[in-house]
């Protein structure tokens, strides 16, 4: 199991880096698929978006590739939304945490797919900083949830609605995770119980991920990530449907 865990670790981790994304998305699916029930994979997917942000943000930053100016108050929103949402998920019966994932998925869909692409010269637009601290924990708050980090929700909101370059996005959207994530184990901690050991080993793996990832998303071309980040947005959503669908038959 340790093997099989420190794979999907990896996997998760290359995702996360090159698609901006705290692994929730990917590793929740992964974890039933596998065997674990909803709340367990929430929390390992928690757990695991703590080691693939902060490291994946510390590379971006590295590369140049990271706004933090922004980030910071949509981050700290998430830090209270995720800290809020410690005692929430529990009191919500399973299958309606798996809607509400389909509702994210869906929506960032339609965010990438209706946002036009900017460019390094895109002049970004203004925004208050209430209203980022307020994005940032509406999106906080119901992400850590469903044990996603809400970079999925964030990163296509930043592209369309604040005239963000896609790998800037992708890398503001990673490092809103690192808020939302901390704060999300922080109360999971305090509130209710997760698989330290199987979270620890999953979140090892990915760091080797998040290294291939951000190297792999420096080099490819803007629109070619954008196909794939639908690509993979379609592919979470047909595993996530199919595990609804097999669980109510």
């Amino acid at each position: 199991m340790e093997l099989l865990l420190t794979l999907t670790g990896i996997i998760t981790g290359m995702l996360s880096g090159f698609f901006g994304i705290g692994g929730g998305t990917v590793l929740v699916p992964m974890l039933l698929l596998i065997g674990y029930g909803m709340i367990e994979a929430i929390g390992i997917s928690i757990m695991q978006m703590v080691f693939s942000s902060v490291y994946g943000s510390y590379l971006n930053y590295k590369k140049g590739s990271l706004i933090v100016d922004d980030g910071i108050y949509v981050g700290l929103g998430g830090f209270v939304g995720g800290y809020l949402s410690g005692s929430f998920s529990d009191s919500i019966p399973p299958i309606y945490l798996k809607y509400t994932f389909v509702l994210f998925v869906l929506y960032a869909l339609y965010r990438l797919l209706t946002s036009k692409h900017h460019t390094e010269e895109s002049e970004r637009r203004s925004v208050s900083k209430a209203l980022l601290l307020g994005i940032g924990t509406v999106i906080g708050f119901f992400a850590i949830s469903i044990g996603v980090g809400g970079s999925i929700v964030l990163t296509p909101l930043l592209a369309g609605f604040l005239h963000y370059p896609l790998k800037k996005a992708i890398s503001a959207g990673l490092f809103f995770v690192i808020f939302s994530s901390i704060a999300g184990l922080t109360g999971r901690l305090l509130h209710g119980e997760i698989a330290l050991y199987d979270g620890a080993i999953v979140g090892a793996g990915s760091l080797i991920g998040v290294y291939i990832g951000i190297h792999l998303k420096e080099i490819i071309d803007a629109r070619k990530l954008r196909f794939l980040l639908v690509v993979m947005y379609l592919a979470v959503l047909g595993v996530l449907i199919y595990k609804i669908v097999t669980a109510s038959a």
